[in-house]
């Protein structure tokens, strides 16, 4: 039998996913597990958004449409960005995919030839690195450490350019770190990206879910909007997961090889899809605002209580919904405590070298779920504790 493509062992997959499997079949098995390993809001889209969807099948809207999105929908997002994040965009800068990964990889398609280097963040969704090998460029990443809360170092990042450096994948507020970039940081970046002709890719899939304080799209800075791709969707502002629907804002130039790409795999993202999306924007009934407020509270608890756990140091995230955990002190590995507390405590959780090197002393929890239900978790784990603190003391 003829090999598969060389690029199928370079490309990896995501340990979300995979401890997500695990988690699955020991619910089969009858087990209770509490799932924090996926990054999914446990809202659903308001009543409207669904009504929108209903009304748009009932009117016939579930035909082919056009290859970069219903205009309506794009119009919407350009307003969209604007009243969010102050962005001045065209609906025709905006090309809509079924879900950001997608959006993602059609990006990195258009942009990345062989042996085309790509800067991105360690710890960071595994994706970047394996689209990357997959598209037979060289994935470079840039540490995000402790030490400096976890932003970027332009310094590093300045070091590590050479004339082979393409792309500059930035993503703010990050996964799994929680991470909003600082202005300092962004305007070094922006800096960085015009000093080298570098295109960016900025993914701002968790834009909406921040704590305190205004978003800024690394687009906003001088040069950027010449070079910038943004790279959002509805998963997690909107709850609206399974949907699959993402975009990609980009500059004129790019937008056509977009088209191209989808013109030859998904043709066009669902139409009557894109109207509910639609109403989403609106949000008339403020339910992205109340979702985030919620997920403000769960922070404050499921921080305070994660830090109550033997060995455990949690930061308070700035955005996202993710608890970046060291765990460094419970001289266990990662991998080790995330197996006890599955197979032991029924809690599900990754190890932090699933997002890198870098992370490999961390773990990550969702704390998408409700507030009852991660509050048991800890409880769990805090039982579970002595399991590895016996392994400890026996060593």
């Amino acid at each position: 039998m003829r090999p598969l493509a060389s690029r199928m062992a370079v490309m990896t997959g995501e340990g979300a996913l995979s401890v997500y499997a695990r988690a699955k079949e020991l619910e089969r098995e009858g087990r209770s597990i509490i799932h924090l390993e996926l990054g999914e809001p446990d809202f659903h889209p308001s009543a409207s958004v669904n009504n929108a969807l209903k009304r748009a099948l009932d009117e016939g809207k579930d035909r082919y449409c056009a290859v970069a999105g219903v205009l309506t929908l794009r119009e919407a997002i350009a307003r969209y960005l604007h009243g969010t994040r102050n962005l001045k965009v065209s609906a025709n800068n905006v090309v809509i995919a079924p879900g950001c990964k997608i959006a993602l990889f059609m990006a990195m398609m258009a942009l990345i030839d062989p042996g085309d280097e790509v800067l991105y963040p360690d710890p960071g969704f595994p994706g970047y690195p394996s689209i990357t090998l997959g598209l037979g460029g060289v994935p470079v990443p840039f540490e995000l450490s402790g030490r400096n809360h976890f932003q970027p170092d332009p310094d590093e990042i300045a070091a590590k350019i050479t004339p082979r450096t393409k792309i500059l994948i930035t993503n703010s507020p990050g996964n799994p770190t929680g991470t909003v970039y600082t202005d300092e940081v962004q305007r070094r970046l922006a800096e960085l990206a015009v000093q080298h002709d570098l295109l960016v890719l900025s993914d701002e899939i968790y834009a909406r879910v921040i704590y305190g304080g205004q978003y800024v799209s690394l687009m906003n800075y001088p040069g950027m909007e010449e070079r910038t791709l943004i790279i959002d969707g509805f998963s997690k502002s909107f709850a609206m997961t399974g949907w699959r629907l993402g975009y990609t804002v980009a500059p004129a130039r790019i937008v056509p090889a977009l088209q191209m790409l989808a013109v030859n795999s998904y043709t066009c993202v669902a139409e009557f899809s894109q109207y509910a999306a639609i109403e989403a924007l609106r949000d008339r009934e403020g339910t992205t605002p109340r979702m985030v407020g919620e997920f403000a509270k769960r922070r404050e608890q499921f921080v305070r209580d994660l830090n109550r756990v033997p060995g455990f140091r949690c930061s308070r995230p700035e955005g996202a919904f993710y608890a970046w955990v060291n765990i460094s002190e419970t001289g266990v590995s990662a991998e080790e405590l995330c197996r006890i507390m599955l197979e032991e405590a029924g809690v599900a959780a990754i190890p932090g070298a699933a997002f890198g090197t870098a992370g490999r002393e961390f773990i990550r929890f969702s704390f998408a779920s409700s507030t009852a239900t991660l509050q048991e978790a800890v409880e769990r784990i805090l039982r579970a504790s002595a399991s590895w603190q016996r392994t400890v003391a026996l060593r």
